[in-house]
């Protein structure tokens, strides 16, 4: 259930957006291999899923599966998602003096996305406060290198063949900075069962 939540609320957020920045940007928001690369990489840090602790509540009174609460679940996070997505759009495209600069956005946005997408699973992976419920530790791990990962590659060989350039530390610091406001968001806005 938490993998089939974290990818239908995701898909549907980023979708929406590439959809929609696309009709107003005079560039590609993210070039083909890098959606590639974000995709890769976003699947590759929740494999670590099925070793997550389970809510003690659940474990007493498994929770059924109800595709209607799938949908209300997709349906909230992915306007969220489109939201900060669009914000971010905004924010890179002032750091990137308009469309001047592509491969800064492209970079920038993939940074973002992954950060915004993956750490999301601490929010999303238990029914009562993110806060009080501990992961574990290889989704902990999984998580956080994938974000590592994602924050350097643009410093390596690997990242300039992928089309992506370093960014500058101000604008690590305001993708951080919407990373942790998306999931103080997603914190306020999920319902506490």
């Amino acid at each position: 259930m938490k993998y089939i939540i974290m990818g239908t609320s995701s898909n549907f957020g980023n979708m929406f957006s590439m959809a929609a920045a696309s009709l107003f940007l005079p560039f590609l928001p993210m070039l083909p291999t890098q959606i590639l690369v974000n995709n890769f990489l976003y699947d590759l840090s929740q494999i670590s899923i099925p070793s997550d602790n389970v809510d003690p509540a659940l474990l007493h009174r498994p929770k059924r599966w109800q595709i209607a609460f799938i949908r209300q679940f997709m349906m909230l996070i992915g306007p969220i998602s489109s939201i900060y997505d669009f914000l971010t759009f905004g924010v890179l495209l002032c750091m990137c003096h308009a469309s001047a600069n592509a491969p800064l956005f492209h970079t920038g946005w993939v940074v973002e996305s992954l950060a915004t997408q993956t750490l999301a699973v601490f929010v999303i992976r238990t029914a009562g406060s993110p806060l009080k419920s501990r992961p574990s530790l290889p989704l902990l791990i999984s998580v956080l290198a994938v974000v590592a990962l994602a924050a350097g590659l643009p410093y390596t060989p690997v990242g300039g063949l992928l089309r992506f350039t370093p960014l500058p530390a101000s604008m690590l610091a305001t993708i951080a900075l919407l990373a942790a406001t998306y999931l103080l968001v997603l914190v306020v806005s999920l319902p506490i069962q």
